[in-house]
């Protein structure tokens, strides 16, 4: 089965075409045009601006790919339905109707968030950042799985308990981390997008040479909060250099980044492994555009490696695998929605090209 699948969720336009064969996805196309030097000069994705930037990209994209007019060897259409910015997701919303109805194929809706989560049946398992020598091939998580979505909006642990069935365990009550991430990082004067400078530069600093708050990490549930670190970070600023002077440079910057990234890599660690203590998963899966800091990923990976020290004497890997994206899909691209929207046209799961609206606010679980 082949389908296109088309993202305009927030500032990065993509259309993708994926095949599902005897249980193997393969991206066959997936092209994806970037806003973020546009809103850079803003410091955020502004909705309208991101809205114009889309119609003017998605019919170039959708040439690019390069299906045939008449939609000939497409099986369905896919896009991202929500939850996102309303005026973007519209753009796609409207092509994937006018497709699917002029091409008379079947219309599949999908949530932002399952194709983060779908994002790692596409990649390669391995232990993260080296900590395993051994390639261990394509294999798919087992259920339940157990999901770590961290992103710009959302930061939430999700209970999948097969395809298609979710239970959402735990949320942020504010700010998500890469939006934390994002406004941590105009603090320091960094450019936008935060989250990959503030990592860049905490290469070069000491985690431990703050102590930042790490909000809500013996809280017995698993929700989340970043308000709190962010204003942490804001009050130490103010303390050793006002802003309104000057920024702080070279080492001070790196010093705060890098223990800022820390507390929130500590918090989200945390809270997942008490989640997998209450749920005992098969396997936990990170995504979501913030599953691209390598930090996080180490840690995380490390943490289950010690939670689940029953390594046999031929290496294999510990009980609970940990699954990730490749680097290359943690952003928003249609080949994740390509997969999601695969795996929904195989259940039935298909909608009115007549009736799909965007929902900005829409639910996973």
């Amino acid at each position: 089965m082949r389908i296109l699948a088309i993202e305009t969720s927030c500032d990065e336009t993509s259309i993708a075409v994926v095949s599902l064969t005897n249980g193997v996805f393969a991206i066959e196309k997936n092209i994806t045009s970037s806003q973020a030097k546009i809103h850079a000069q803003y410091g955020g994705v502004v909705p309208e601006v991101a809205a114009r930037e889309h119609a003017a990209w998605i019919i170039p994209l959708l040439q690019e790919v390069d299906v045939a007019h008449d939609g000939a060897g497409i099986d369905a259409v896919a896009v991202t339905a929500g939850p996102g910015l309303v005026p973007a997701l519209r753009v796609g919303v409207e092509l994937a109707k006018s497709l699917a109805w002029a091409w008379d194929k079947p219309l599949v809706a999908v949530n932002h968030l399952e194709g983060h989560i779908y994002s790692v049946w596409l990649s390669e398992f391995q232990a993260p950042s080296g900590a395993c020598d051994r390639p261990e091939g394509r294999l798919k998580p087992m259920f339940p799985a157990l999901c770590l979505l961290v992103s710009g909006g959302h930061t939430e642990l999700i209970l999948m308990r097969d395809h298609g069935q979710y239970e959402l365990l735990g949320m942020t009550r504010d700010d998500a981390a890469g939006e934390a991430f994002d406004k941590v990082a105009k603090l320091l004067g960094l450019p936008y997008p935060g989250g990959p400078q503030i990592s860049k530069v905490a290469l070069e600093g000491d985690a431990q040479a703050i102590a930042f708050p790490r909000p809500m990490i013996d809280s017995d549930n698993v929700d989340f909060s970043f308000a709190g670190l962010k204003t942490a970070v804001r009050v130490y600023l103010d303390s050793v250099s006002p802003l309104s002077k000057g920024e702080l440079r070279g080492v001070a910057v790196a010093n705060v980044a890098a223990s800022f990234q820390q507390a929130v890599v500590d918090t989200l660690v945390a809270k997942t492994m008490r989640a997998v203590q209450q749920t005992q998963p098969a396997s936990v899966i990170l995504s979501g555009g913030v599953s691209a800091n390598l930090r996080l990923r180490q840690a995380l990976s490390d943490a289950i490696q010690s939670r689940f020290s029953g390594v046999s004497s031929d290496g294999d890997e510990a009980p609970v695998k940990l699954f990730v994206p490749d680097l290359s899909l943690t952003g928003d691209n249609a080949a994740m929605i390509g997969v999601a929207g695969l795996m929904k046209a195989a259940r039935g799961e298909f909608v009115d090209p007549l009736s799909l609206k965007a929902d900005p606010n829409l639910r996973l679980a």
